[in-house]
């Protein structure tokens, strides 16, 4: 049994290989995901879930003055975490986003970098991003990674001529003669075991309550009073000390500290809160979570969009909720019936998330169907609703999008 309202206490961790200048001084820091104390790689495949617990234990569960002090961080980002809302929570003028080997080079992420630019973050590109193709990458990108040994006097005299060359930084620089050979071709930059192994860092969090962020998610999207979404950080230990964390942190550049929860919630404000809320949602549970939270979060936008016409503003706002809980037994891994003894829900959602007739019960069962791409189910259920297929179609690829472009 998991408590919905009892926070949690665990460790966390990170890695951190520092680049160097001429001097050997500290310029920044390279962070890498690490699944526990001892690993030496990341073990993980999900690109984007690497991305999310680098980001959420940078901001608040070890905090970027802590990890970072005032020298910048390169991280490898994935394509999905930089289309998305989660991006903005990072300080960008700290920032170097290293894009992936596998960068797709379209006008619209051409742009997406453009704009990136302009608020602050830099770019690094790695070997595989220097071919002809990737031309234009180069007049935005600040650095440029290159393994030691791959260095050459015509390579860099190509980025020499460039309108604003990047800095090239050496890297898998692993001896002294590795290092001699790099300052004699002109570099300054360096990262590689010469000057040290990724270091491997932990930290003990608490862990919210599952429950608590989703209802928080709900509140701030409806535009509820401060007080009360303040009530509910305070139901909450774990979530009160991560916001105040994270709103103390180096990257929220506060002169003073934010001592209340109230103060915190206002200064942020709804849209940034709402991000960093979407932060946590995606790192909380155990490896399945995201997809399952994803899951939960498209089916409660689906059911959302199929009452919109017919219900009242209140009405179709517990639709978001009815979809979203529909899912916390298997979230939680408790029988569902457990689940709504340990919170206060009106009847008409008990009713749907239970299975009973309800007010609010088709609409729920016509999102199960359009996940399960059940036809004839689809096409029934809408009918009872006075909706056509074409539209549930339509508002099932709304929802789609809708999560993705919330960054999960």
């Amino acid at each position: 049994m998991i408590p919905l309202a009892s926070p949690s206490s665990d460790k966390v961790f990170l890695a951190r290989q520092p680049i160097v200048d001429q001097h050997q001084d500290i310029i920044g820091y390279e962070l890498l995901f690490r699944r526990d104390a001892a690993a030496e790689s990341a073990g993980i495949t999900d690109a984007m879930r690497a991305d999310v617990n680098i980001l959420e234990n940078t901001l608040t569960n070890m905090g970027t003055a802590w990890l970072l002090g005032s020298k910048l961080a390169f991280i490898n980002i994935s394509l999905h975490l930089l289309k998305s809302d989660l991006i903005d929570l990072l300080p960008a003028r700290q920032f170097v986003l290293e894009l992936p080997e596998n960068f797709p080079l379209r006008q619209e992420t051409l742009e997406l970098c453009r704009k990136l630019r302009d608020k602050g973050f830099r770019f690094a590109l790695g070997h595989s991003l220097l071919t002809e193709e990737y031309r234009p990458l180069l007049n935005i990108a600040e650095y440029v990674k290159l393994e030691a040994s791959q260095l050459a006097p015509s390579l860099l005299e190509g980025f020499a001529a460039l309108p604003s060359p990047p800095r090239v930084i050496a890297t898998k620089v692993e001896s002294r003669a590795d290092f001699s050979h790099c300052k004699g071709l002109g570099i300054s930059l360096f990262q590689g075991y010469y000057f040290a192994k990724p270091e491997n860092l932990s930290a003990r969090t608490l862990n919210p309550a599952l429950m608590h962020v989703l209802d928080l998610l709900n509140k701030v999207r409806m535009n509820a009073e401060v007080k009360d979404i303040e009530q509910i950080f305070k139901l909450d230990v774990a979530l009160s000390y991560r916001l105040l964390r994270y709103i103390n942190s180096a990257a929220m550049h506060r002169r003073t500290e934010i001592p209340s929860i109230r103060s915190a919630i206002t200064l942020l404000g709804y849209q940034q809160l709402y991000r960093w809320l979407t932060l946590l949602l995606v790192t909380s549970g155990d490896e399945s979570a995201p997809a399952l939270v994803k899951t939960a979060v498209t089916r409660g936008r689906l059911t959302e969009l199929l009452g919109q016409q017919r219900l009242n503003g209140y009405e179709s706002d517990n639709l978001f909720i009815v979809g979203v809980f529909s899912l916390l037994d298997t979230l939680l891994d408790m029988p569902m019936d457990k689940v709504l003894e340990q919170v206060s829900l009106p009847e008409p959602i008990c009713d749907a998330m239970l299975g009973r007739d309800g007010l609010y019960t088709p609409y729920l069962s016509l999102s199960k169907a359009c996940e399960a791409g059940e036809t004839w189910q689809i096409a029934r259920l809408a009918e009872k609703l006075a909706l056509e297929p074409e539209q549930v179609n339509a508002m099932h690829l709304d929802a789609l999008s809708w999560t993705e472009n919330m960054g999960l």
